[in-house]
């Protein structure tokens, strides 16, 4: 109710204004106005950036209906310019937290910095355990059709096939229908930058975790030999999946899913819940100029392997998740490496950050929403009939 009142309240205070008075310009007045904000998605990723020395992010408290009713609450410096929330974990609740942060009428979100922080599988072929990764493409890689493992057709290594397929051949290949969520493009410019202010951390390692990594030495064609050196910042791309996959087979097809899907650009490293929900709320709030879509940064850390070392089945690998040692440093190296990146924000805000990034490729979604052609996937022509295809069932 107290929301409802605040919204009708905006709207008569809209109506009350002079001719020429734009939305967005109410939208910013008297607001909550964060330079960066920290997306967590669950306790652990949240507390360790609680009692840092850098800052104090429990000085203010900001509780908003639509918040997950296990973190109701914001929390923020004394100075608000960082705050950060916990959304939950899943597709569904990171998609209500951000609805309900985005269409709040307490923040104005216009110029802020929003850094997706937490922690992920890892392809043992693209880097180790603990290390960071910078995404410039987020694939919702589940968004396919699936056959039961038991009913897999015998030209299939896996059960997964794009979504408007009509053959089993079709493996690889952009879906044929679409929904407009299976691909986000960030922009890259800021992707190098944030990289480049998180290679002046150190990074937290265990002895765990590299007794756990060296077990992948040896592999074939050095098909692994990525997964053994000590953690590292790198720049690859993630893929959301509500379903907590492990397996070398599901790891290689989505994977391939990545590149078809990013037109080749994509370079599959990481496996998580949550992004590409994310990243669909903020797209519709930079519509409605609520946020700008290419001050997003998705940061995520190696918490385990996505898939077994030759010397353990998907179920071992799976199921002994904690004995891989990763996920203290891992959760450890979001702080870590992410402090490095929101200093670096404000310590250029007015010479380089308040102005924005320039994004020198194409941002936003597989459906071209917030403008240009995206430079993956079929052209838009092509995506809008793909849209008109056949119905769930």
């Amino acid at each position: 109710m107290q929301f409802l009142k605040s919204v009708f309240a905006g709207l008569l205070f809209a109506l009350s204004m002079p001719s020429g008075t734009g939305a967005s310009d109410l939208y910013r007045q008297h607001k909550i106005s964060p330079k960066v904000f920290i997306v967590s998605m669950f306790p652990p990723e949240a507390q360790i950036w609680h009692n840092i020395p850098e800052f104090n992010l429990l000085a203010h408290n900001i509780t908003l209906p639509g918040l997950s009713p296990l973190f109701p609450s914001i929390h923020c410096t004394p100075s608000y310019e960082i705050c950060q929330l916990i959304t939950g974990e899943g597709e569904i609740n990171a998609a209500a937290t951000l609805s309900a942060l985005t269409l709040s009428p307490t923040f104005n979100l216009t110029s802020t910095y929003f850094l997706l922080a937490g922690i992920a599988g890892i392809s043992p072929e693209i880097g180790p355990t603990a290390s960071v990764t910078f995404a410039r493409f987020a694939v919702q890689v589940a968004l396919q059709y699936e056959f039961d493992a038991r009913e897999i057709p015998a030209n299939m290594s896996t059960g997964y096939l794009p979504q408007g397929s009509t053959s089993t051949a079709a493996t690889g290949q952009f879906p044929g229908d679409i929904y407009g969520t299976e691909v986000f493009e960030l922009n890259a410019a800021l992707r190098r930058v944030a990289a480049q202010f998180a290679t002046n951390a150190t990074l937290a390692d265990s002895r765990a975790a590299r007794e756990y990594r060296a077990l992948y030495a040896g592999a074939p064609g050095g098909l692994y030999d990525n997964a053994t050196g000590s953690p590292r910042v790198i720049e690859c791309d993630t893929s959301t999946s509500d379903v907590y996959f492990s397996g070398r087979r599901l790891g290689e097809a989505f994977a391939n899913t990545t590149r078809a899907w990013t037109g080749g650009k994509g370079v599959y490293c990481t496996s998580q819940q949550e992004d590409n929900a994310s990243l669909e709320v903020l797209l519709r709030g930079a519509v409605g100029g609520l946020v700008d879509f290419s001050r997003i940064v998705v940061m995520r850390t190696g918490s385990d392997f996505d898939r077994p070392h030759l010397g353990e089945t998907a179920q071992e690998n799976l199921f002994g998740a904690e004995e891989q040692g990763a996920f203290e440093p891992a959760v450890e190296n979001l702080y870590r490496a992410g402090i490095r990146v929101v200093e670096g924000i404000l310590g250029d805000w007015e010479g380089r950050f308040e102005r924005g990034i320039r994004a020198g490729n194409y941002i936003g979604d597989v459906l071209g929403t917030l403008g240009g052609k995206p430079d993956f996937g079929p052209q838009a022509g092509n995506v809008k009939r793909a849209m008109k295809g056949r119905s769930r069932r």
